[in-house]
C-alpha cells in the first residue's frame, strides 16, 4: 500500500493518541462517523478541505497525514529488516508502523545505523589486530622476553650443580629479560590506549595527513585562490602551522606534498569554471578530462576535493604506489581501503596498475545485507616518468562513488581484504577468514 493511501491510518493513530472520540472527530470535521471510519480504514480518498479540517481539529499539519514516515526512515528500516531476514518481518508493512509509531521506527533507524558503524569498526579492528607490522613486532618482543626468561628459570630449576659464576650470569640474563620485558610490554599497552579516535596519535604518517585533512575539509577555498596567483607557498605552510596538533615532521613533509599537489590541481582545474562543468555534465570523468584536457588522474583527485553539495552524492579516493601500498585516502561511506594489509586484489584501483594509462570503470558490490555497491573510475599513470636511465614509477588513482541505485547482479563482487571477507568462493583469496561465525570454511588453495 502507498504512502497516499495510509492517510487515513495516520488519522486514526493521531485521533486516539489524543483520546479523541470517532463521533467528536467526525462532529468537528463536519461529517458522519461512518464515513470517517471508512476514510481511517483506508477505504475512501481524502483531500482538499476535508484534509485540511481534519488536520485542524487534530492539532497537526495536512502534510502529517499525507506524507507519512521520511523516506529515510523506511530505507533503514528496510535495512534492519535485511539483516534479520530469517525472522519473517512484514517488510510490506514497514511504512503502516512507521507511521503508527514514529518514536519506535526512528529508534530502530538509529540502532541500524549505529550497527552499521560498529560492524566497519570491527572489521578495520580485526584487519589491523591481524595484519598490523608495529602490533606484531611488539607482540614478538614481548614473545621472546618471556621465552628467554622461562627458558632460563628452567634451567635454574633442573640443574642444582651450577657453580656461582653461573649461577649470577643466568640471574643476570633474568634481570636483563624481566626488564625487556616490562619495556615491550609498557610500549605495547601505550600503542593499543593511542586510539586516534580517542584523541591519540594516528597509527601511520598518512593516517595523520588525512585525519589533518578530514578536520580542515578537504577542499581548501584559500589555497585554490593562491593557485591561481601563482604563488602558493604562504598560504601552505599557513595550512600546516594552524593545526590545533601540529603534524609530526614525516606527516608534515607528506602533508606539504599533497598541498603541493592539490595546489597544481587547482591551477589547471579552476573552481569555478570546475564547479560549473561538474554541475552541467556530473562527475563524468571522461568528459570533464576532454573539456579541461588534463590527465585522468587529475581529474578524479579534483572531483574528490570539491566540496560537498546537498542532494549529491559524496566522494572518495584512493591512491597507491606500484606496491598496491595506500599513500591517500579519502573515505566514503561503507568504502575504506585497509592500510596494514593487502586489500582485495579485485578493486579496479590495482587492476589499473596492469594497464598503465588504461582507464578503469568498474561497479563494485561489498559483501553483506544489504550489499553497499560503489562505482569506480580509476587509472595508473607514471609518478616519475622513465628515462634511459631511469624506470618509471607508477601511481595508481581511484575516484568511488556511491552507486545503491544501480542493479546488484551488474556489480562486480569484491572485498575489503581476505582476512574480513566472508566469501568463501573468490578466486583471489590469499588466506582464509577470521569471520569464522559467518560460515567462512578452511581452504586448501586459492581456487576452492
Amino acid at each position: 500500500m502507498s504512502q497516499k493511501q495510509l492517510t487515513g491510518t495516520r488519522i486514526r493513530e493521531r485521533r486516539m493518541d489524543r483520546g479523541m472520540r470517532q463521533s467528536d472527530l467526525a462532529r468537528q470535521a463536519g461529517i458522519s462517523a461512518s464515513y470517517l471510519n471508512l476514510i481511517e480504514h483506508n477505504r475512501r480518498r481524502i483531500g482538499g478541505k476535508l484534509l485540511q479540517d481534519i488536520a485542524q481539529a487534530l492539532g497537526v499539519e495536512r502534510t502529517t497525514l499525507t506524507d507519512g514516515a521520511e523516506a529515510g526512515v523506511l530505507e533503514a528500516l528496510g535495512q534492519a529488516a535485511a539483516r534479520v531476514s530469517d525472522r519473517g518481518v512484514e517488510l510490506t508493512r514497514s511504512e503502516e508502523f512507521a507511521g503508527r509509531f514514529p518514536g519506535w521506527a526512528g529508534l530502530i533507524a538509529a540502532q541500524n545505523r549505529r550497527i552499521g558503524q560498529l560492524e566497519e569498526q570491527i572489521k578495520v579492528l580485526a584487519d589491523r589486530l591481524a595484519h598490523d607490522p608495529q602490533l606484531a613486532e611488539a607482540l614478538h618482543e614481548v614473545i621472546s622476553a618471556v621465552t628467554s626468561i622461562r627458558s632460563t628459570a628452567s634451567i635454574l630449576v633442573e640443574d642444582d650443580t651450577l657453580d656461582q659464576d653461573w649461577l649470577n650470569r643466568f640471574h643476570g640474563n633474568i634481570h636483563k629479560d624481566s626488564q625487556r620485558l616490562a619495556e615491550s610490554s609498557q610500549s605495547l599497552v601505550a600503542y593499543l590506549d593511542t586510539a586516534e579516535d580517542e584523541g591519540g596519535t594516528a597509527l601511520l604518517p598518512q593516517e595523520e595527513v588525512e585525519s589533518f585533512l578530514a578536520r580542515r575539509g578537504y577542499w581548501l577555498p584559500d589555497l585554490d585562490q593562491a593557485a591561481l596567483a601563482g604563488d602558493s607557498t604562504a598560504v601552505i605552510s599557513d595550512v600546516l602551522g594552524a593545526a590545533d596538533t601540529p603534524p609530526s615532521r614525516v606527516s608534515q613533509r607528506i602533508l606539504r606534498a599533497h598541498l603541493r599537489e592539490y595546489s597544481a590541481d587547482a591551477r589547471a582545474l579552476p573552481f569555478e569554471p570546475f564547479f560549473q562543468a561538474v554541475n552541467d555534465v556530473g562527475p563524468n570523468p571522461d568528459t570533464l578530462a576532454d573539456m579541461f584536457d588534463v590527465p585522468m588522474d587529475q581529474i578524479l583527485r579534483r572531483l574528490a576535493h570539491l566540496p560537498d553539495q546537498p542532494g549529491k552524492p559524496q566522494r572518495g579516493l584512493a591512491i597507491c604506489d606500484m606496491s598496491g601500498a595506500l599513500i591517500y585516502q579519502k573515505p566514503l561511506g561503507g568504502f575504506q581501503l585497509p592500510r596494514a594489509s593487502g586489500s582485495c586484489p579485485l578493486w579496479p584501483i590495482y587492476q589499473s596498475l596492469a594497464r598503465p594509462g588504461f582507464p578503469i570503470r568498474g561497479h563494485v558490490a561489498l559483501p553483506g545485507e544489504p550489499s553497499e555497491r560503489f562505482l569506480c573510475y580509476a587509472v595508473a599513470r607514471p609518478r616519475v616518468t622513465a628515462g634511459f636511465d631511469r624506470e618509471p614509477v607508477m601511481e595508481a588513482t581511484m575516484l568511488v562513488l556511491p552507486a545503491s541505485d544501480l542493479p546488484q547482479s551488474e556489480a562486480r563482487p569484491v572485498g575489503i581484504g581476505c582476512r574480513v571477507c566472508p566469501r568463501t568462493d573468490c578466486v583471489a583469496r590469499r588466506e582464509p577468514s577470521i569471520l569464522s561465525e559467518l560460515g567462512e570454511k578452511p581452504i586448501e588453495n586459492a581456487e576452492s
